[in-house]
C-alpha cells in the first residue's frame, strides 16, 4: 500500500445522471433478511443470527448440512490496473450479479468487507455504486456485523500476551529483538507505524520497538479468509510465529497458549455475513484482506457457501489481476481447491487512455490513439487470464457518460482480435438490466470452459524461484533481485520448512512493475524484494517490493472531511 493507502476508488459515473450512492441506498427497499434468506436461499430463520431487520450470520453449522450439494460455477471479478479514474470492480461484481437473475440464472454474489480506512481516507466505501450496489450499504461500509473489531482484538490479543510473558519471566526465552507480531487498528495512521511499547518503569513491562498495522494487513485476517472451520482457524492461529527464543527456535501463538482464546473472540466473526443487492440478490459479504499487501479475497467459508447456494457466484479479487486474480489463484484456490469457470477483466475507456498516457484531466476527450496505446495493459492482463491461468474471460466495459460510441466500437474490435469478447454494461445507471448482455456473455464463457485453473508455479518450487515466476510470467519483468536481508530470511524460511508455501507478493496496484508511475505494460524491469515476512498461519510468505507499507497514510484531504451526521442521525458523504 502507498503511503495514502488505495488510489483506486469503486465510485464509477453514470451513463445518465443518477443521485448520490447514500439517497439511491437510503430509498432502497429492503427485503427483511430472514425472508430473503428462506425464499430466495431455502434457509429457515433458526440458522439465521440477525443483526437488525436487514442483515444476518449463516450458522456455521446450517452450511454443515450443504456438503452434499453440488457446487455452482464460480466467476471471478478482477480488473485492469487500476488508475485514479476508478474501474467499478465492485460495482461490475454486484451488476453482473443482479444481470444474472435478471436473465433467469440463480446467482450470488461474494465480496469482501470494507476496511474503514479507506472509507475515511481515499478510496471511499466499497459496497458498490449507483444502482448497483448491495445494502444496508452505510451498515456494510462501516461497523458492519463487527467482524474486523473481532480480528482486531484477536490480533492484539496475542500481541499483548507476548509482551505479558515476556514481563512475567519469560520461561519461552523469547529474545525480545525478534519479536515480528505488531498490533492493528483499521484505520489509516501513518503514526502508528513505528512506536516503542513498555516504557514508564517495570510495571509496564520491557521496552521495545513495536508498530501497528491496518486490520486488513493482519495474519489474523489471511487466516479468517482461508479457514475452513472453527477448528481449521484455532489450529492455524497456533502455527502463527510470533519471534524466536535466543537459541532461534520459532515462537509460535500455540507456545504462548493464545490460539485457544483468539478463536473464541473470532467464533461468531466466522459465520458468513448475508446481504443483498439492490435488486434483492443474495450476497455474503465477509473478510477483508488488501490485494496489495495481503491475498484480497473474501472467505473460503462464504465463496464456498455460496457456491452450494447458488448456480452461478460472482466473486471478487481486489485491484488489478497481475494482483487480486494471481492470489486468488495461487493462494486461495490452491488452499481450498477451488477453479473459476470464468474471469470477468473490468475495464474502462478512460483508464485506457491514462495508460497511453493521458493526463487524468483529459481524459473525457474523445482519443482513440491513446485508448489504442493502452490497450498493452487490457492485453497483457488478458494474456494472463487465459495462457497463464488457462481460464475463459469476459471483458466488461464499464462505461462512462463521456466514452464514445467510436472508442467502445474500437475498444471491442481490439478485445475480439485477441480472442475474447467485450461487452457493455451500464450498470452504473441501470442496475442488473445494464448487465444482462455481460451476464449471457459469462453464461457463454463459463460453458466453454475446458478444465481446472492452472497455477502459475508448483508448490515444490523454492521460495525465490515463486516470485520470479510470478514476476516473469505476470509481470513480464526481467530480473528479480532481493535485498541481503530478504534472501537471508528465505534462507531460513526453507531451512524451517516453509519452502512449499505459496507467495503473496506486496506490490504496488498502479502498475506490472514497482514503479507505481509506470502507465501501460512495461517490460523488462527489476522487481527488487526487500523485505520477508511469514505467514506460517495463513500459509504463505509474503514478499514486500517498493513502497508498499502495511499501516497506510491519510491524504492531504481526506474523504472523512466529506462525511457528516445530522440531527436526525442521516448519514451524508458516504460512498
Amino acid at each position: 500500500m502507498t503511503d495514502s493507502g488505495n488510489v483506486s476508488t469503486d465510485v464509477v459515473a453514470p451513463t445518465t445522471p443518477v443521485p448520490p450512492d447514500i439517497e439511491i441506498a437510503e430509498a432502497a427497499t429492503i427485503i427483511p433478511i430472514v425472508e430473503l434468506a428462506r425464499d430466495r436461499l431455502g434457509i429457515d430463520a433458526a440458522d439465521l443470527v440477525p443483526y437488525g431487520h436487514t442483515k444476518a450470520k449463516v450458522s456455521l453449522a446450517h452450511l454443515r448440512t450443504l456438503t452434499d450439494h453440488p457446487d455452482g460455477n464460480l466467476v471471478l471479478v478482477t480488473a485492469m490496473s487500476p488508475t485514479p479514474a476508478g474501474e467499478g470492480k465492485t460495482t461490475t461484481s454486484v451488476g453482473l450479479a443482479d444481470g444474472l437473475s435478471l436473465i433467469g440464472q440463480k446467482a450470488m454474489v461474494a465480496l469482501r468487507e470494507p476496511s474503514m480506512g479507506p472509507v475515511f481516507g481515499i478510496k471511499g466505501g466499497a459496497a458498490g455504486g449507483g444502482y448497483a450496489q448491495v445494502v444496508p450499504m452505510v451498515d456494510i461500509n462501516l461497523n458492519f456485523t463487527g467482524d474486523f473489531a473481532a480480528i482486531a482484538a484477536a490480533n492484539n490479543l496475542l500481541a499483548a500476551l507476548i509482551d505479558n510473558h515476556v514481563h512475567h519471566g519469560n520461561a519461552l526465552d523469547i529474545d525480545p529483538r525478534t519479536i515480528t507480531w505488531k498490533r492493528v487498528v483499521d484505520l489509516n495512521d501513518r503514526a502508528l507505524r513505528e512506536v516503542v511499547v513498555g516504557l514508564g518503569g517495570p510495571v509496564n513491562g520491557f521496552p521495545r520497538e513495536d508498530g501497528f498495522d491496518i486490520v486488513v494487513a493482519s495474519e489474523v485476517m489471511a487466516i479468517f479468509c482461508l479457514a475452513t472451520s472453527i477448528k481449521d482457524l484455532r489450529d492455524r492461529l497456533g502455527r502463527i510465529v510470533v519471534g524466536y527464543t535466543r537459541a532461534k527456535k520459532p515462537v509460535r501463538a500455540a507456545d504462548l497458549k493464545a490460539h485457544g482464546p483468539m478463536a473464541v473472540i473470532l467464533r461468531d466473526a466466522l459465520a458468513p455475513n448475508l446481504v443483498q443487492t439492490l435488486e434483492h440478490t443474495p450476497a455474503l459479504i465477509h473478510g477483508g484482506p488488501f490485494a496489495n499487501i495481503a491475498h484480497g479475497c473474501n472467505s473460503v467459508i462464504a465463496t464456498t457457501a455460496a457456491l452450494k447456494l447458488a448456480d452461478y457466484v460472482i466473486t471478487e479479487a481486489g485491484f488489478g489481476a497481475d494482483l487480486g486474480a494471481e492470489k486468488f489463484i495461487d493462494i486461495k484456490c490452491r488452499a481450498a481447491g477451488l477453479s473459476p469457470r470464468a474471469i470477468v477483466l473490468v475495464a474502462t475507456v478512460r483508464a485506457l487512455k491514462y495508460h497511453g498516457g493521458v493526463a487524468v484531466a483529459d481524459l473525457k476527450a474523445e482519443n482513440v490513439p491513446a485508448m489504442e496505446e493502452g490497450m498493452s495493459n487490457l492485453r497483457r492482463h488478458l494474456r494472463n487470464v487465459t495462457e497463464v491461468f488457462g481460464v475463459p474471460a469476459v471483458v466488461a466495459i464499464n462505461r462512462f457518460p463521456s466514452d464514445t460510441d467510436a472508442e467502445i466500437e474500437r475498444l471491442k474490435e481490439l478485445v475480439a482480435a485477441l480472442g475474447s469478447v467485450a461487452v457493455e454494461a451500464t450498470h452504473y445507471s441501470d442496475g442488473g438490466a445494464g448487465c444482462a448482455d455481460l451476464a449471457r456473455a459469462v453464461v457463454e464463457a463459463v460453458e466453454a470452459c475446458a478444465g481446472p485453473v492452472s497455477f502459475t508455479y508448483p508448490d515444490e518450487l523454492p521460495l525465490a524461484q515463486k516470485v520470479k515466476a510470478v514476476a516473469r510470467r505476470i509481470y513480464d519483468a526481467d530480473t528479480v533481485t532481493f535485498d541481503a536481508k530478504a534472501r537471508k530470511k528465505i534462507e531460513q524460511l526453507e531451512a524451517e520448512g516453509y519452502g512449499h508455501l505459496p507467495v503473496c507478493i506486496a506490490k504496488t496496484q498502479s502498475s506490472f512493475s514497482t514503479d507505481p508511475t509506470m502507465r501501460g505494460a512495461p517490460s523488462g524491469h527489476t522487481v527488487n524484494v526487500r523485505e520477508v515476512r511469514l505467514s506460517a498461519g495463513a500459509g504463505f510468505v509474503v514478499m514486500l517490493t517498493g513502497e508498499i507499507m502495511t499501516m497506510p497514510g491519510l491524504p492531504k484531504v481526506p474523504a472523512s472531511e466529506h462525511i457528516d451526521i445530522d440531527d436526525e442521525g442521516r448519514i451524508t458523504g458516504l460512498s
